[in-house]
């Protein structure tokens, strides 16, 4: 079977547990960057992801054991690169993100404690907006604290290198808290195509 016609695996809701597969271990951090989100970003890679999707950029950040433990030191070199006022905010990808809520809810919550709303959070994954409603109490939590949510699995057949932000014309660029005011998937009202 040709790759683009490969599909990524498809979770049932609740099937895959942070709990049940993260290692809390670390791909990468890239600070001060400008192709993760909106605006000079600090990056973290998450390990781990199940979705196995046909094509991915990020193949070595699938294995949960890729990289290295996550550390209060490297949390708070990421506090101390997001306190520069140049930096807009904290991008969560992998990996997924979703599979790794322990390492994401407080690095999360320590950004909202020591910033509030004054850098914003985004965050990568393969689970759809649908999906994620559906499933654990902590990727429910993880949720309603983001900013900008890119859902959907990177589909090769799809695949558009002129897309804003994304990797395949399936994914969207969601206003976390303006969907979940308004009960229905909000698209980011910067998004050029």
């Amino acid at each position: 079977m040709p790759q683009s016609l490969k599909k990524p695996n498809n979770p049932m809701p609740k099937e895959w547990l942070a709990k049940d597969h993260s290692l809390q271990y670390i791909a990468d951090y890239k600070p001060f960057n400008f192709v993760d989100g909106e605006g000079v970003r600090c990056s973290l890679y998450v390990s781990g992801c199940l979705f196995n999707c046909p094509g991915c950029y990020n193949k070595a950040a699938q294995n949960f054991h890729y990289g290295t433990p996550y550390t209060k030191e490297l949390e708070d070199q990421i506090i101390e690169d997001l306190s520069h006022d140049y930096v807009q905010g904290l991008t969560l990808l992998g990996g997924e993100p979703f599979l790794n809520t322990q390492v994401c809810l407080q690095l999360i919550k320590r950004v909202r404690k020591e910033f509030g709303h004054q850098k914003d959070i985004w965050s990568w994954t393969g689970y759809t907006w649908e999906e994620l409603l559906k499933d654990s109490e902590d990727k429910l939590e993880m949720l309603s604290l983001l900013d900008i949510l890119v859902d959907g699995r990177f589909l090769l057949a799809k695949k558009d290198l002129t897309l804003q932000f994304r990797g395949s014309s399936n994914q969207r660029i969601i206003d976390v808290q303006k969907s979940l005011e308004k009960g229905d998937v909000v698209i980011w009202d910067k998004l050029v195509h």
